[in-house]
């Protein structure tokens, strides 16, 4: 197709809406069989012509009604225990998600007219339910989640002697199963008026799967609340627990925060698989000379180490990494944590409560009297924190903590906002690392293409989409780091409450390698793309 067209075809699709093969079949540029036949070329899918095709009642009853009418999926035909499916959106990776975690290996997808799979999911679906109303479950069915669904509806949720075993319970176990086994660091479920919707967060981005129905929301949250211990009569404010799971004999634990809305409790369960973290500095991925840095600044006998990122960009992983490093029979070292979130032999390891009122800053100044060579702070909060902190790093202890902030050099404005004097965080600080988590392209759809101009004439990649990623073009999390060491003419520029402008020249002029440059440096790699690099470093 002649490429001012194909631009004429999007920007008119845009204006009004349309899709963009109803314009080509309009203008009688392609028949159906045309287009599809080179879709299916590009898409790397065997098409078919089921313009007369009509499924079977068997085969119909393969997919789960709810699954099939959510993501649109049309099963056609069995062969060699192969289930041959057709979907509204060919694209949808998110029925792709569902149909692995439902079918297993046992489907594949194939290309039809999207039109005709709507009609033929509309038509026979609903009519195939209620046939089917009292049939024998296929064996397929039997472990899906709608089957779970529909189970559930006849749970009592108030018999504490029947819960664990109760079908809600096949439904939680699914979630959490389907989690780890699609290796999300975070469960999310959120009440609406309408729907409880369910989303996992893998490799920074939200996926939604298949939503229950909405009178079951109660339900599952309360037991959630009863598997971490949370009070189940008390809806009115947050609560926060943990659950200890196994999978196939792999301990998982699960960070359990609950937030009361308008429509019910949003639950969101945090995944802390132990035996998939990396608590090992060296596999973190920093590059040589950061790595070099910070293994120097966590040996030194004193002063203040800090972590600094948005949530979820790997800091406690780092900071734990550390402590693992110097975690020596002659040290003693101290944790605050809220919560604990991995365990470490020979460290100890204090979880706050402020509930009871044990704060963070409770529990440093205890730290203070048990001798310990090393505190780790979870994160530092406030003003008090802030203080004590600096205290301990003065007085002979190092001190590893997080913070939320852009960058290493807007770490001390964040410092000095806290109401710490200049010549104490010169004296103190040591050494700061900001980092962020970003998608890796899929090595196995992994695409070359020419830079535009802003890239000079670097050859590029991007992920073109495959079942291994889930037609993400991403598969994977890598870390990006900036790393700066509190130097000499460093500590001067602070003392002198110099401007987080001049801080920043200065320590650019000394070799500084911001993290801008370490998101460049994976995408002329062939590690990342551009757009990933973009959306965490301005």
């Amino acid at each position: 197709m002649n490429p001012q067209i194909a631009s004429d075809l999007i920007a008119e699709a845009s204006l009004h809406s349309k899709r963009i093969d109803i314009l080509i079949f309009e203008r009688s540029l392609l028949t159906r069989e045309q287009f599809y036949h080179s879709l299916s070329e590009s898409l790397g899918m065997d098409y078919y012509d089921i313009s007369n095709f009509e499924p079977t009642p068997e085969v119909l009853q393969l997919i789960p009604d709810r699954l099939a009418q959510f993501h649109g999926i049309l099963p056609l035909f069995v062969y060699d225990e192969t289930i041959f499916v057709a979907l509204r959106d060919p694209s949808n990776f998110m029925a792709f998600e569902d149909l692995c975690f439902v079918l297993g290996n046992h489907f594949e997808q194939v290309l039809a007219d999207v039109d005709r799979v709507d009609f033929l999911i509309q038509s026979h679906y609903n009519a195939q339910k209620q046939a089917s109303d009292g049939e024998k479950t296929s064996p397929l069915e039997r472990f899906s989640i709608t089957n779970v669904y529909e189970q559930t509806s006849f749970v009592d949720v108030s018999a504490p002697q029947d819960i664990h075993s109760a079908p809600i319970a096949q439904f939680v176990n699914l979630i959490l199963e389907k989690a780890v086994r699609s290796h999300a660091s975070d469960i999310h479920l959120e009440p609406f008026e309408s729907e409880l919707k369910i989303r996992y967060r893998v490799d920074g981005t939200l996926y939604e799967m298949v939503p229950p129905p909405p009178h079951l929301a109660s339900a599952l949250i309360s037991y959630i609340k009863v598997l971490a211990h949370l009070d189940i009569a008390e809806r009115r404010i947050p609560q926060d627990g943990r659950i200890q799971y196994t999978l196939g004999g792999r301990p998982i634990d699960l960070r359990v925060s609950t937030l009361p809305t308008i429509f019910g409790e949003s639950t969101v369960l945090r995944v802390l698989e132990r035996t998939t973290v990396q608590l090992e500095l060296e596999m973190l991925g920093m590059p040589d000379e950061i790595l070099r840095s910070v293994t120097e600044t966590i040996h030194k006998p004193n002063g203040i180490f800090i972590v600094t990122g948005p949530t979820g960009s790997g800091k406690t992983t780092t900071l734990y990494s550390c402590l693992r490093k110097i975690n020596t029979v002659d040290a003693k070292l101290l944790t605050v944590e809220d919560p604990v979130e991995y365990e470490i032999e020979g460290v100890v390891q204090v979880p706050i409560n402020e509930n009871i009122g044990l704060s963070f800053s409770k529990v440093l100044r205890a730290f203070l009297r048990q001798d310990p060579d090393c505190i780790m702070v979870g994160e530092i909060r406030d003003s008090e924190t802030a203080q004590i902190a600096i205290q301990a790093s003065l007085t002979g202890h190092l001190v590893l903590s997080t913070l939320h902030t852009n960058d290493t050099v807007s770490t001390i404005t964040r410092l000095g906002n806290f109401g710490i004097e200049p010549f104490l965080i010169s004296a103190s600080l040591e050494g700061v690392l900001a980092q962020r988590l970003i998608r890796k392209i899929c090595p196995h759809c992994r695409t070359p293409y020419q830079a535009d101009d802003a890239m000079g004439e670097e050859k590029l990649y991007y992920g073109k989409g495959c079942e291994t990623c889930n037609h993400t073009g991403y598969l994977g999390r890598q870390g990006i780091f900036e790393f700066l060491t509190i130097t000499n003419s460093t500590r001067e520029l602070i003392n002198r409450r110099c401007s987080e402008m001049v801080i920043r020249k200065k320590v650019g002029e000394l070799g500084l390698v911001t993290l801008r440059a370490e998101g460049l440096r994976a995408v002329t790699a062939g590690h990342s793309t551009l757009e990933e690099i973009m959306k965490y470093v301005s």
